[in-house]
Parts: C-alpha cells; structure tokens; sequence
C-alpha cells in the first residue's frame, strides 16, 4: 500500500468523481485508476461501483474509508513535525552551531550578543555600541554600511493545523484576504507586506500583535490568525507553514559593519569565521 494511493482513494470519495479525482491530485486519470485499482487487488475487492457515470463507495469502501483517513492524516503530521524539526535545525540551532564552533577556534574571545530591529542595530552601529551586526532588510544598505551576504531566506505563511492552507504546497498573498492577522512587531519587512497588500487589494484583519516570536507563533498554533514570517525563524513544533508565493518575497541576511571603519583583530577573527561558517 502506498501513500498516493490512500490519496486517490480519498480524492475519489471527496468528488465521487475520478476525472476530478485526478485533476485535484494533478495525476492522469489512468495513473489514478491503477491506484485504486492496485489498493482492490491489496484489499480482495473493488472499492467504487461505477454504474452510468454515477460513482459511490461499495461496502468495502466504507469501511475502509476512516482507516485510511487516519493513516493518511497520521502520514500528515509525520511529514509536519519532521519539516518543523529541520526549520529548528536549520534557524537557531545553526546559530548555536556556529557560537559553538566559533568559540571551540577562539576560546579567548568574548561575545555579547545584542537583539534588535535593524533601525536600533544600525544606530548601534554607528555610535560604536556594536562592531558587526547580522541582519536583513527589504531596501539596500545605506553607503555609510559595508554588508556581507551570507544566505538568503523566503517568507512563509504560518497558519494553525485544519486550516485550508494546510492542503496546498504554497500560498500567494491574495488568499490571505479576509484572514485574521497576527502581526510581528519587530519583522522588518511589515511596511513592504503592508505595501504588497495594497498593491495585491488583499484586505486583512489585524487580530493581535506581539514582539516576541513565540508568542506570535503560539497565537497561530492556537487558531487565532496567520501570519508572514522567514523560513527558519520557526520555532514552536507543529507550527504549519508553507512558502508564499505571487509575489515570492526573500531576504538576505547579511553581516553588517561600518564601511571603512578598522576591526580589531578579535572581530577580524569573527567576520572571518561568520563569512565560512555553512549557512542555510
């Protein structure tokens, strides 16, 4: 038994319809016959009576229908709770990865790590509070900066389990209209996004809003609205996402300092180290 066989049988008893069937699963028609055609020859008996282009669910059908909803459900968030795993692994694990490697190749150097939206991190920057910064914005850099490029990061969607996203591989920004919106405070793509929905005529309710991302990501597990977010910034597992797409919006995170401002030689050894480290 194979998992895109439990999909067309279930395709089938959604449509009562194997042309429908097979568009919604974007397989032929032939390809989903033999399917469910391989799942009677497994199961000892036909599955769909087809009588005058009328299609419904035999006795066998029946009762095998909730067993395979579960295995397909349980296939489901198998496939969630393993992507949210690899989110983890890949957003703030991986910093932690690369605090650990940095410091096992510089044991003496002393790190204060500083939080903050790229506006106050810039000023920082600036007044010498900070040496290098590691952030991302939609418009270019003022020239004043000198930007590194390390990696570059789409935008998703999060959204709570059951909601109709969950039965798409992506999502474009105007079927969010209507949605309740969670927004994330200290995002610094939120005027852009602001932007593209005017642009896009996308109408969304803001519901609540919050700096910290945990508590934005809880409010979206608990079914209270959607939200933009990056990629790798997930950090609640379970957490449903998928890319936005029409327009695809990415950004590129950078190591930032002052153009032509001299590094001592323990943030030479940090830049250096950030710049080779296997960023996402």
């Amino acid at each position: 038994m194979q998992m895109n066989q439990i999909r067309y049988f279930l395709a089938v008893c959604e449509t009562l319809n194997f042309t429908r069937a097979a568009e919604k699963c974007n397989v032929s028609q032939p390809a989903l016959t033999r399917g469910i055609q391989a799942l009677e020859a497994e199961f000892g008996g036909f599955l769909f009576q087809r009588e005058r282009g009328f299609t419904h669910l035999t006795d066998l059908g029946r009762l095998m229908r909730p067993h395979l909803e579960q295995i397909y459900s349980q296939s489901q968030v198998a496939k969630s709770t393993a992507r949210s795993f690899l989110r983890l692994e890949d957003g703030p694990l991986r910093f932690m990865s690369f605090l650990n490697h940095f410091h096992a190749e510089h044991p003496g150097i002393e790190l204060t790590i500083v939080e903050g939206t790229p506006p106050r991190l810039s000023e920082y920057l600036m007044r010498g509070s900070l040496d290098v910064a590691v952030m991302a914005q939609p418009r270019p850099f003022d020239s004043a900066f000198q930007a590194r490029p390390l990696y570059r990061e789409p935008f998703v969607v999060a959204f709570p389990r059951g909601h109709q996203f969950e039965a798409s591989n992506e999502v474009r920004i105007k079927d969010i209209k209507g949605e309740s919106y969670l927004s994330r405070i200290n995002c610094e793509y939120q005027d852009y996004f602001d932007y593209l929905c005017r642009q896009y005529e996308v109408d969304v309710m803001e519901a609540h809003r919050s700096e910290r991302e945990d508590w934005v990501q809880a409010l979206v597990m608990a079914g209270l609205g959607v939200c933009f977010m990056p990629e790798f910034s997930a950090c609640l597992p379970g957490l449903m996402t998928r890319k936005l797409t029409e327009p695809v919006v990415e950004r590129v995170v950078s190591l930032v300092s002052i153009e032509g401002r001299p590094l001592s030689a323990p943030v030479e050894a940090l830049v250096s180290s950030v710049e080779s480290f296997p960023w996402p």
